[in-house]
């Protein structure tokens, strides 16, 4: 069998990421994460202690033969295969990430399954790719027919919730977010950049990057897991402050609606820490602007302030009654 010639070489990654608490009352220990992700008997989980526990699935492919979501119409058909993997960061919070790497330019005729089989994660165009219009399509959301990462992402998440450890007693209410995310060749002799990221409604975000061609694909979804993981945890904690009813809430009210935060998220806050070294300086880009860890920090503050602030009143009672 021939090997991909210098055409099959990815210029576009495309991926999406959906991020959300896992629906168990008590955090998952090492050995029971690997057990829920082992999506193959044939690959190791991989389990990581320091300096969080982060547990990450082996990737499983979906074969896709469709077109590709373009944001001028045109129709392009691919085939090929879709990699997609799950990861639980402290037994806590649950990814599923979905994406597929396409070239320039594919062969006008399909191919037999076992040449694609062996080129996990890449799909391949029929002809040219419009490669604006493909990216600036995915980022849109796929239509009717055409190739939907988000879908694929959210029947693994969907497998996943089905596994029998799972008791579906969430220790609090949150809603998941969705990262859209492409990936566009650099030019020869530039680095890796971050040229855009977008909050949307719904929990929808985008991001936008550019990419030397020996960065490979999965180490872009693993920066785009770490961001949606972090914006996850700013989503969640401004959503536990906002249903806390600070100023209106009493005392012991007050503090029983934070105690979730305390209790399963002040500690996860952690970027880059399991980021490929070659893309870890982009979070400096998210630093700066929205300012990721700055609004953080004052959420972290606000919480601990309120608690202070609910909790001395509460102690000079029960000193009081002694």
């Amino acid at each position: 069998m021939a090997a991909p010639g210098p055409s099959a070489r990815p210029v576009l990654v495309c991926g999406e990421v959906r991020t959300g608490l896992l629906p168990s009352f008590q955090a998952l220990d090492g050995r029971a994460a690997a057990q829920l992700l082992r999506l193959r008997a044939d690959e190791h989980v991989r389990v990581s202690e320091r300096p969080n526990l982060y547990v990450r699935s082996p990737e499983v492919l979906t074969g896709v033969d469709c077109r590709l979501p373009t944001s001028n119409g045109a129709r392009v058909r691919a085939v090929g295969t879709v990699a997609a993997r799950a990861a639980l960061t402290e037994g806590r919070v649950l990814q599923a990430t979905a994406w597929f790497s396409a070239p320039a330019a594919g062969p006008d005729l399909r191919r037999p399954w076992g040449q694609y089989l062996v080129r996990p994660g890449l799909v391949e165009p029929f002809g040219k790719l419009p490669e604006q219009a493909t990216a600036e399509g995915v980022l849109r959301g796929a239509g009717r027919g055409e190739l939907d990462l988000g879908t694929i992402a959210e029947g693994l998440l969907a497998q996943l919730l089905r596994h029998p450890l799972l008791d579906h007693k969430a220790p609090f209410k949150s809603r998941r977010t969705h990262l859209r995310w492409t990936a566009r060749r650099a030019p020869d002799g530039e680095g890796p950049a971050l040229t855009r990221f977008t909050l949307a409604e719904d929990g929808l975000r985008t991001m936008e990057l550019r990419l030397p061609a020996h960065i490979p694909a999965g180490a872009a979804a693993g920066l785009c897991e770490d961001l949606a993981l972090h914006d996850w945890l700013l989503t969640a904690v401004v959503q536990l402050l906002d249903s806390s009813r600070l100023g209106a809430a009493d005392g012991p009210a007050a503090v029983l609606a934070l105690r979730p935060a305390v209790d399963h998220l002040l500690h996860l806050w952690m970027p880059r820490a399991h980021v490929d070294r070659a893309l870890g300086h982009l979070w400096d880009e998210l630093e700066r602007e929205p300012g990721f860890t700055r609004q953080w920090r004052s959420l972290v503050q606000r919480i601990r302030d309120q608690l202070a602030v609910q909790t001395i009143p509460l102690l000079h009672q029960a000193l009081s009654t002694r």
